[in-house]
């Protein structure tokens, strides 16, 4: 009776150390960037308005080119213009730049992985949205976003900056509205997702940079990915896409 006791322990025991090593292996194996995001780049980034977004590989890594205007109607394109729309609300009385055209190019890896030492995001591009357009970080002319930056906001959360170069800073109409869309990747080349999981649920764990490692609607196998911030930032009502550091080293993004 004892032998088949400590058989039976014997075998739940190397089960149960069967089952950690396969999470701790599969975590590693996320950190050190085993997960080839090329065909997810290659199958969302699209501007069906401007046609302005393209894609290409080049050994261990992509470039995504584009000109920066967005497909949705905004208005930035300017009043006469087929894609313009009123301001939302009232308060926009310093939303006085127009937008104009650019020749950026993201380059990220086909592999992301995690950086040893985290960069924090700094003003600029941070990532592309999969029309294109940058995304920017919470921070908007040297400081955090203020009233009179927001007040310029149109209704996708976005702006042009003084160069008349248009970027996203919040969740709007377009990108993501309290659902778990793709919205865009950043320069570490980790995706961006809107507010919550697949599942419908909003995520709970969240590391300080707002991302966490599970599948996907798009990765079938456990990536590193962000969410935009589902907590409302300040009074404007609105919610970030991204603030914090990259997960992994910034690639390049130039115009």
């Amino acid at each position: 009776m004892r032998k088949i006791f400590c058989s039976i322990v014997f075998a739940f025991l190397l089960i149960g150390c069967s089952s950690n090593t396969t999470e701790n292996d599969t975590i590693d194996d996320v950190t050190a960037g085993s997960v080839d995001v090329t065909s997810v780049v290659e199958n969302n980034f699209k501007n069906s308005y401007t046609d302005g977004v393209s894609v290409e590989v080049n050994g261990d890594f992509i470039s995504i080119s584009s000109t920066g205007l967005p497909d949705h109607k905004t208005p930035y394109w300017g009043q006469g213009h087929e894609m313009y729309e009123d301001f939302p609300g009232t308060n926009h009385a310093n939303a006085n730049t127009s937008m104009t055209t650019f020749n950026y190019v993201m380059t990220i890896p086909t592999k992301p992985s995690e950086a040893t030492n985290k960069e924090q995001t700094d003003l600029g591009p941070v990532g592309m949205a999969l029309n294109g357009a940058p995304i920017y970080n919470d921070y908007e002319g040297g400081g955090v976003l203020q009233e009179n930056a927001w007040g310029t906001f149109d209704s996708t959360g976005a702006h042009p900056g003084p160069n008349e170069d248009y970027h996203y800073h919040c969740e709007g109409t377009y990108l993501s509205v309290d659902d778990s869309n793709l919205i865009g990747f950043l320069r570490d080349g980790f995706p961006i997702y809107g507010r919550k999981d697949m599942d419908g649920s909003y995520p709970s764990d969240l590391d300080d940079n707002g991302g966490h490692i599970s599948v996907t609607d798009n990765f079938s196998e456990a990536i590193y990915h962000y969410h935009i911030s589902n907590n409302v930032y300040s009074t404007s009502g609105l919610y970030v896409i991204k603030s914090g550091s990259y997960h992994g080293t910034k690639g390049t993004f130039r115009d």
